[in-house]
């Protein structure tokens, strides 16, 4: 049985333009605010285990702060290699909340 939505963070948490990195269940989630619109991905860099959530945000791309690893905030892609993907959670907001599908 898939896990419920479950509350992630409020939204002025995490303003338009920054990066915030949450506990969620157990996983590391990286959560970015692109101008309002909430995008989530595995917190845990593929390369090293780098923390994404505290990765530079540059439009829709964040870089690993550990060795500058980069992926596009909306899909997960890895900005030079196309067969690496970071996984990305579903999110809503519900009244002030981020809510984040762990299913």
């Amino acid at each position: 049985m898939p896990m419920p939505w479950i509350p992630l963070a409020k939204i002025d948490e995490c303003p338009p333009g920054k990066g915030l990195e949450l506990v969620a269940g157990d996983r590391m989630i990286a959560l970015y605010n692109l101008n309002g619109e909430f995008h989530a991905l595995d917190g845990v860099c593929p390369h090293q285990g780098g923390p994404l959530g505290r990765g530079a945000l540059e439009g829709c791309i964040v870089t690993c702060p550990w060795h500058g690893w980069q992926f596009d905030v909306r899909d997960g892609q890895h900005q030079l290699n196309a067969r690496l993907r970071q996984p990305r959670y579903e999110l809503r907001v519900e009244n002030d909340t981020v809510m984040i599908d762990m299913g």
